[in-house]
């Protein structure tokens, strides 16, 4: 009987008439986001749909970022057609038009032995923060260091400083987020060297992603945003080697979810200059 349910689903690309059903899915699955928040991701990337009796009951994403690397999100299967292998299925058809590139996740609890399974090693944990009765000190700057408005002419800048953190080319990505988000930059001695945005996502707003040189610029740049929208639903999800999750519990935004960052392929490094202190969001890295 399983395998005859097994062939009644049908998986095919994606389209922007599948956006209802997927934004659907996430609901379902209590997650936050908004149907501009899938609009967005599909104006980004690709996915695939699974699909039975004219119902879409799964979906995979999938973003690419320069020749050799690409993540992948949005993995769901309806909890009515769980256990029927479809979730195997959509990663298989999204990896196999990835090819050989460096492919990156970040993998719940239940979905981790999968991704385990299609050669998936596990990084380190990302800790989801969030809430909107916080309450932030004043930023303490070291000589020369600056917060400040993000400018038009601040776009190669954050570009460069985005592949120098992540390793990977994320123009696409950023051309794409910065027009509707407010950003700021951190300079010392006048010289940028790390930014963070501010835009709406799911319940409220997300601080992501935040580039920085150190804790403590990354700190002065979050403290902007928080410091700033007090009483205003705010989301960070931050890797364990920002060391900003104790500090972000203390804020006021407790953590209130984990997961676990895994990659397939070669490692990508970024430089040591700057890192990544809070992503874009848990599917685009």
């Amino acid at each position: 009987m399983a395998t005859g349910i097994k062939a009644m689903v049908d998986l095919r690309r994606m389209s922007a008439e599948d956006l209802a059903a997927a934004h659907d899915l996430s609901h379902e699955q209590k997650w936050p986001h908004r149907i501009e928040d899938w609009e967005m991701l599909f104006q980004l990337g690709f996915g695939y749909v699974a699909q039975r009796g004219g119902e879409v009951i799964g979906t995979a994403m999938a973003w690419l970022y320069g020749e050799d690397a690409a993540t992948v999100g949005m993995v769901i299967v309806s909890p009515q057609a769980q256990g029927m292998g479809i979730g195997r299925r959509l990663m298989d058809a999204v990896l196999d038009d990835l090819g050989d590139r460096t492919v990156l996740l970040n993998a719940t609890d239940e979905g981790a032995p999968l991704y385990r399974k299609l050669g998936f090693e596990p990084i380190g944990p990302v800790f989801q923060h969030q809430g909107a009765a916080f309450a932030v000190p004043m930023a303490q700057l070291i000589p020369d260091e600056r917060v400040r408005p993000m400018g038009s002419k601040d776009m190669d800048v954050l570009r460069g400083l985005a592949r120098e953190a992540t390793g990977m080319d994320r123009d696409a990505l950023l051309d794409a987020l910065v027009p509707g988000a407010q950003g700021v930059v951190l300079t010392r001695a006048n010289e940028p060297v790390g930014f963070a945005l501010f835009r709406r996502f799911g319940r409220g707003y997300v601080v992501g992603p935040t580039i920085a040189p150190d804790t403590g610029g990354a700190k002065a740049l979050i403290s902007h945003w928080l410091g700033s929208n007090n009483g205003i639903f705010c989301r960070l999800d931050v890797p364990e080697e920002s060391e900003l999750s104790g500090w972000l519990d203390e804020l006021g935004l407790p953590c209130v979810g984990r997961v676990v960052r895994m990659v397939r392929g070669r490692p990508i490094d970024g430089g040591s200059a700057v890192r990544t202190f809070s992503l874009t969001t848990q599917a685009l890295g």
